[in-house]
């Protein structure tokens, strides 16, 4: 006897995940990938951003683990 395997459902992902409003100007919460360029975000994982797309792990530097992730500045200005 078969049995049917349950399908998990996918995650919706959001533009407003990646991007906030601040001032009137649009900024990035999250960096771009170093190796495939802008398009790629890099996930943040804690004392690490990695990226999805080629394994790429950028660490942060001890002084800004204080920081939430989302206070830093990755705007192309």
């Amino acid at each position: 006897m078969k049995y049917k395997v349950a399908s998990k459902e996918k995650k919706n992902k959001f533009i407003s995940l990646y991007y906030k409003i601040e001032g009137g100007k649009i900024k990035r919460v999250l960096p771009f990938c170093d190796r495939c360029g802008p398009g790629f975000f890099m996930a943040d994982h804690g004392n690490r951003y990695t990226c999805g797309h080629c394994g790429f792990t950028k660490y942060k530097s001890a002084r800004n683990l204080g920081k939430a992730s989302n206070e830093k500045d990755y705007s192309s200005d």
